[in-house]
């Protein structure tokens, strides 16, 4: 059995490569609209978690002993200063080595067991979650350098683990704003990059209908939910599309209508 999700995660990367390998060296010090990020600290975050992810399947160990320095980061607010330590390439320098790993783990992760249980920050997780939450950084995170330059990515159906992903962050979506978990998901019906449709939930519990891209959006907290196509129907679902979340951490605010978009 192979590991899929880390081809999906390679492809994912090398769509942003493409736009990096456009940039002049003094755009990567650039602001983007997510938190002020440059080009270069977003590049900084996805880097220093590849590794910490490769660490946990190539050495559980060392893994472990690099924990506690990041856990204690996580603690007092100082995550990005302990990142940008982590990480001394800049520039062109840091998106050629960024690239580099992000290859070199699609081949050696793809005969992972995909249910094989990997040390991480919070619980453990599988190799294929992940190799999921990797892309789903990088698309995320993609994001606001595509934004800030004012190019348009080619999306593919490889988003469907984000979608997914989102899918299955239902519950933790409404425990981390502290609302109480609905007992039914709404139907979802959102169309792929292909064409293709995807459906879930149960149209009882409200209805969800757009394209899969502006739904990974929403989850991701890309984009405002008013800034996408999406037709949201229900409470259940509205409530949801308002504090989606398919990642960890502390509950964070979706953007602003408006705040982000292509430049």
């Amino acid at each position: 059995m192979s590991l899929t999700e880390a081809a999906d995660s390679r492809d994912e990367s090398r769509e942003l490569a493409k736009l990096l390998a456009t940039l002049a060296p003094d755009d990567f010090a650039r602001r983007t609209a997510f938190k002020g990020w440059s080009v270069d600290d977003v590049l900084v975050h996805l880097h220093f978690w590849n590794l910490a992810v490769d660490l946990s399947l190539r050495d559980t160990q060392a893994f472990q002993a690099q924990l506690g320095a990041t856990l204690a980061a996580l603690k007092t607010g100082g995550l990005r200063a302990h990142e940008n330590a982590s990480v001394a390439e800049r520039g062109p320098e840091l998106a050629a080595r960024w690239i580099e790993l992000v290859e070199d783990i699609a081949v050696h992760w793809r005969d992972v067991d995909p249910k094989l249980r990997l040390p991480w920050v919070g619980p453990s997780m599988s190799a294929r979650s992940a190799m999921t939450a990797r892309q789903m950084e990088t698309w995320a995170h993609g994001f606001e350098i595509f934004d800030l330059i004012g190019a348009e990515r080619k999306e593919s159906d490889r988003i469907r683990n984000i979608v997914v992903l989102g899918v299955n962050t239902f519950g933790w979506s409404h425990q981390v704003h502290d609302l109480p978990v609905p007992a039914v998901m709404p139907e979802l019906s959102l169309t792929a990059p292909s064409g293709a449709l995807w459906n879930f939930g149960d149209a009882n519990a409200g209805r969800i209908v757009g394209k899969a891209v502006d739904f990974a959006a929403v989850v991701t907290q890309t984009r405002a939910l008013a800034d996408t196509g999406l037709v949201v129907e229900g409470e259940v679902a509205k409530t949801w599309m308002a504090n989606a979340q398919c990642f960890a951490g502390a509950p964070e605010t979706p953007p602003a209508p408006g705040h982000r978009r292509r430049r």
